[in-house]
């Protein structure tokens, strides 16, 4: 086994590091496995795998789900969501910078994307955080963390990535994500509040105080996503949709927000429609090679053997937690979430049920670890983000999303001592 492990991981990553994509570098290192430590045909196994990973119904819910996003994103509801959320926030301590959080909270259940989310909101609530003399490294920590909901808070796309390939409920874990998702919002939120405290003379004053009245009829912009919200995942916690009927509602339900807007025309149809097919494109070619790669390593014997390990060396569930967390850091210095995902999912799996660690849990906990990677340079994907809306270079945005980071961690700690966090909503509800 160990001369099958360093010559697999060590050809990947060398394939990485020289920089070719991630789908044929996993094909790659299949075919190797496959010719070098067993007698199976590699090209009949990559035929039938191709097929088999790509004709899934549970698949059909991604690119609708990234399509919603794509609408989304060219409409002006990051501007409705600042509008409609600064009147109830500026008496809290930090103030607007809440926006940040709450606005990634929403647009995340609508979108599925972290980059997306972190993008969206940032367009509009950095130059005005800007422009009232608000600290620069708080609102740029506080975007790049919060973008991260986009995986956590459901729709996610890397949700349905892991459950596909962990053959786990998409819907279960879209469920699932809701209370953790409000736990790391919270912890946020509370960060703020404690750093403005802390630095209250860092925080702009409260600007012109609005009666009730003013907040509610100003919070009417609001309406239209919330709608979308209760549409979405309304449906599929009531039981009465699947996730890709969801999706499905989802989109419609876009594409009216985007029309009463004005902003559904012809070029930003096509603009929306050519995203989500690039972005599903490359998720499902990752998809295949990772499905190869698992066929791959089924032939070779490897999973088995790990799983073995694990259970001869009789290692306790928080020690392998621990060494996953690690594990899953490092390489998100490295790779983006959804390589990640489907990296690891076929070599872990059978070391996480030999440690009796529940897959639906282990599926917000491996989203939560990899919400940590889009903030840790030098490929962290939000922070490339905040860099292209901020200009600022990569090192200062990290060290600004650190305390952001750490709360993540904070986060992932809380759900292992605390697992129903992730558990009870699943095991109170029946979902199609």
């Amino acid at each position: 086994m160990t001369w099958t492990v360093i010559a697999m991981v060590g050809t990947l990553f060398m394939l990485l590091g020289l920089g070719v994509w991630v789908a044929p570098a996993l094909i790659a290192v299949g075919i190797l496995g496959l010719q070098v430590f067993s007698d199976s045909p590699a090209g009949s196994i990559l035929a039938t795998t191709s097929w088999a990973s790509s004709a899934s119904w549970t698949m059909t819910a991604l690119p609708l789900f990234i399509w919603m996003g794509e609408i989304l994103f060219r409409t002006k509801l990051s501007e409705d969501m600042f509008a409609g959320l600064a009147p109830w926030v500026d008496r809290l301590p930090g103030r607007l910078v809440h926006v940040n959080v709450l606005g990634c909270g929403i647009f995340a259940a609508v979108s599925g994307s972290s980059a997306a989310t972190a993008a969206t909101i940032g367009r509009i609530s950095l130059p005005e955080l800007k422009s009232r003399g608000y600290p620069e490294s708080l609102s740029i920590g506080s975007l790049a963390g919060s973008g991260t909901l986009g995986l956590l808070i459901p729709p996610s796309i890397v949700m349905i990535v892991y459950g596909v390939a962990a053959q786990i409920s998409v819907a279960r874990l879209f469920i699932a994500g809701v209370l953790p998702g409000l736990l790391l919002m919270a912890l946020f939120s509370g960060y703020v509040m404690l750093w403005s405290v802390l630095n209250k003379q860092s925080i702009p004053a409260a600007g012109v105080r609005m009666r009730l009245v003013e907040k509610i009829y100003t919070t009417r912009r609001l309406i239209p996503v919330v709608l979308l919200i209760i549409g979405v995942i309304g449906s599929i916690y009531a039981g009465i949709a699947t996730a890709t009927e969801a999706a499905a509602i989802g989109v419609v339900g876009a594409l009216m927000i985007a029309g009463c807007s004005g902003m559904l025309n012809r070029s930003t149809l096509l603009d929306s429609l050519l995203g989500a097919v690039r972005t599903s494109t490359m998720i499902f070619f990752i998809l295949l090679g990772a499905a190869y790669l698992t066929s791959a390593m089924s032939f070779t014997g490897l999973p088995a053997e790990i799983a073995n390990w694990i259970t001869a060396k009789q290692l306790p569930a928080w020690a392998l937690l621990s060494a996953l967390t690690v594990f899953f850091i490092v390489l998100g210095c490295f790779l983006d979430g959804i390589s990640i995902v489907l990296l690891t999912t076929s070599v872990i799996m059978p070391a996480v049920q030999a440690a009796g660690i529940d897959l639906l849990w282990f599926g917000i906990f491996i989203v939560l670890v990899v919400e940590m990677a889009q903030v840790t340079p030098p490929v962290g994907f939000n922070l490339f983000v905040v860099q292209n809306l901020t200009g600022k270079d990569i090192f200062t945005v990290a060290k600004a999303s650190l305390p952001f980071f750490l709360l993540m961690v904070m986060a992932t700690i809380l759900i292992t001592v605390f697992p129903q966090i992730v558990l009870s909503l699943p095991q109170a509800m029946v979902i199609r």
